[in-house]
């Protein structure tokens, strides 16, 4: 991957893989919505650039039994389950949906 391809680069977090793995401190590069590359990313740029010292960084959480059916309804951009870093959720798991 060339460098000039690199929209977004995360600077200095810690990095947790989701597959149980040692959390180590890395920069984490994504292209487009993909990540280009994990590692020491210091010579790289990108267009955009955060510290992320001192931040986690991982794959989004799934929410597996969560009651939030209708909340999805009224708001459909769930801002608090993605200040949690939930990304995806299963609904109606337990007999009942708003559906």
């Amino acid at each position: 991957m060339q460098i000039n391809q690199l929209d977004t680069i995360l600077r200095g977090g810690q990095v947790a893989d989701g597959l149980g793995g040692e959390v180590i401190t890395a920069d984490v590069a994504i292209s487009g919505d993909r990540i280009a590359a994990v590692g020491d990313l210091s010579d790289a740029t990108a267009t955009h650039e955060f510290d992320a010292r001192g931040l986690l960084v991982c794959p989004g959480f799934i929410d597996v039994h969560t009651h939030s059916d209708a909340y999805l309804l009224i708001e459909p951009g769930s801002p608090s389950k993605i200040r949690q870093g939930v990304t995806t959720e299963i609904t109606g798991n337990c007999g009942a949906s708003a559906a």
